[in-house]
């Protein structure tokens, strides 16, 4: 069993940047690649990015690459989503995920996901 926790949500303005972590916990979390979703209000979730177990391979959303960039930490059991030039359709409670690979992540299968933490970008 791998339990995730989302953190670092919060309201910010168009331009800024915020990261958020997941705090991953249990047994061969750091096998698992990890990844981030997002759900706007209304919408369906979309994937966002995700990084392979040993950190060396990244996907990203069209929608945020080169804005975002996914790390992992896996002396902490902990990945991190650096969010730059925030813009308000990328508000969204955000979701963290764990997958045998990158590609479930992208196709958006997991075996694990947290309860999310939310990010409003509004002026």
């Amino acid at each position: 069993q791998v339990h995730l926790v989302e953190s670092g949500g919060k309201l910010v303005q168009p331009g800024e940047s915020l990261t958020l972590s997941c705090a991953a916990s249990g047994r061969a979390v750091r096998n698992y690649a990890m990844g981030w979703y997002r759900q706007a209000p209304g919408k369906d979730q979309k994937f966002v990015a995700a990084i392979n177990w040993n950190g060396d391979g990244t996907l990203y959303a069209d929608s945020v690459q080169g804005r975002f960039t996914i790390s992992r930490d896996n002396s902490k059991d902990t990945v991190l989503l650096q969010m730059n030039n925030l813009k308000s359709e990328d508000s969204a409670v955000y979701y963290c995920a764990a997958a045998e690979n990158v590609d479930e992540l992208w196709a958006l299968v997991h075996d694990y996901s947290g309860q999310g933490t939310q990010v409003i970008v509004s002026s």
